[in-house]
C-alpha cells in the first residue's frame, strides 16, 4: 500500500522496477500512501515514482481514487502489478480495460490460510489475468485450495551478485530483519544458546524495532547476553560486508514467503538454517528445521559451528542454487509471464 517502507515487498518492487526499466520498459511505481519513514532503495531510478496520498486516511478515499484514475489515464497500455491482496482489492476496479491485471502475493499459502489473505485472494484473484506466487509449491497450493485457474510462480530476485563468496572462517551467526514479533528472534537467540557455541562465536542481529529491549533481556536470560550483538540498522551498501564476515545465517520467522536475506546469504556462499515455513524458503535451499522446533534449530546450528567442511560444502551448494534468483534470470521470467498474458 506504500512503496517506500523498509521491507521485503518494497525492496523487491524497486529492484524489479529498476531492472525492467534498464531493459527498456516504461515502469511506474505507485504508492497508495506515503511511508512514515521513507527508505530509498535505488540511488538513480530509471522508473517513475508516484505517491497518491500523504496518509492512509479513509476519509480521503474519493480524492485519492480520482488521482489514481487520472494517473492511470496518462499511462498505458500495459500491465498493472498489484503487490498484495489489499492492493488488488483497492485498485483492480479502478484500472482501465487496457491494463492487464497481475496480482502478486509475497506470502506463503500457509500464512494466507491463517489470516484474512486467503479469503481475499479467493474473492479477487480469479478475475485477474494472472495470479503470481513466489514458488511452484505455493502456486500449486493456491491453485488447488483457492481454486485459482491463473497461477504462475515468480521468485524474488537478487539485486546484485557478489564477486566472491565468504570465507566462512568468522565465528559469527547472523540474523537479519525487523526486531518485531513475527520474526521471532527470541527463538534464534534460544537456538544459539542451545547450540553450545563456544567463545569466540557470537550471534549478530541486524535490524531495529519494538522488540529490542525484550530481546536483550531474553539473551541475558538464556545466558548469552554477552555474545548476542544488536547491530541496529545497517545501510544496504554495507550488507555485503556483513555476509562476508558471517559463517551461518539463521532464520526463525513465524512465516515467510521467499525472504531476500536467504537469497543474499546464499549468493555470498553463507549456509543458512531456517524453519520450514513455505515453498519459497525451501526453494532457497537452507538446512530445514520443523517450524518452531528450537532444539532442532540449535542442533542444526551446532553441526555447522562444529564443522568448517560442512559450512563450505553447504555454502557452495547455496551459492550455486542462488544463481536461479539472479536478477537477469528473474526478469526473463517476468517477461515470459507478460508474453503469456498477452497470448
Amino acid at each position: 500500500m506504500d512503496a517506500d517502507t523498509l521491507g521485503g515487498v518494497q525492496q523487491v518492487t524497486h529492484t524489479l522496477a529498476q531492472g525492467l526499466a534498464e531493459r527498456g520498459h516504461e515502469v511506474h511505481v505507485i504508492g497508495l500512501h506515503r511511508a512514515a519513514a521513507p527508505f530509498r532503495y535505488v540511488d538513480r531510478p530509471l522508473y517513475h515514482h508516484h505517491v497518491i496520498s500523504r496518509a492512509p486516511d479513509r476519509l480521503a478515499r474519493r480524492p485519492a481514487d480520482r488521482r489514481l484514475r487520472k494517473l492511470f489515464g496518462a499511462i498505458g497500455p500495459g500491465y498493472a502489478v498489484m503487490t498484495s491482496p489489499s492492493a488488488v482489492a483497492r485498485v483492480a476496479g479502478l484500472l482501465p480495460a487496457r491494463f492487464r491485471q497481475v496480482g502478486q502475493y509475497h506470502g506463503s499459502y500457509d500464512h494466507a490460510r491463517g489470516c484474512w489473505h486467503l479469503a481475499s485472494i479467493r474473492k479477487h484473484y480469479p478475475r485477474l489475468d494472472q495470479a503470481v506466487f513466489l514458488s511452484e509449491d505455493d502456486a500449486w497450493l493456491f491453485s488447488e485450495h483457492a481454486l485459482l485457474p491463473n497461477t504462475w510462480a515468480l521468485p524474488n530476485p537478487l539485486a546484485a551478485w557478489p564477486a566472491q563468496p565468504a570465507s566462512l572462517d568468522a565465528p559469527r551467526v547472523l540474523g537479519v530483519g525487523r526486531l518485531e514479533g513475527v520474526k521471532r528472534f527470541d527463538r534464534l537467540i534460544s537456538a544459539f544458546a542451545r547450540s553450545g557455541a563456544p567463545p569466540p562465536w557470537q550471534l549478530h542481529l541486524i535490524g531495529d524495532g519494538g522488540e529490542l529491549e525484550r530481546l536483550r533481556a531474553h539473551a541475558a536470560g538464556e545466558g548469552v547476553g554477552d555474545r548476542v550483538v544488536f547491530r541496529g540498522l545497517v545501510p544496504a551498501a554495507r550488507m555485503p560486508a556483513e555476509y562476508l564476515n558471517a559463517s551461518i545465517l539463521g532464520l526463525t520467522s513465524e512465516h515467510e514467503g521467499l525472504p531476500i536475506v536467504l537469497l543474499e546469504s546464499a549468493a555470498h556462499g553463507v549456509p543458512s538454517v531456517a524453519f520450514d515455513v513455505s515453498g519459497g524458503v525451501r526453494s532457497a535451499g537452507p538446512v530445514l528445521v520443523p517450524p518452531g522446533d528450537v532444539e532442532a534449530f540449535g542442533a542444526a546450528l551446532a553441526g555447522l559451528i562444529d564443522s568448517a567442511a560442512d559450512r563450505r560444502r553447504l555454502g557452495a551448494a547455496a551459492r550455486a542454487r542462488a544463481e536461479t534468483f539472479h536478477l537477469d534470470h528473474v526478469l526473463d521470467r517476468w517477461e515470459s509471464m507478460f508474453n503469456h498474458v498477452d497470448r
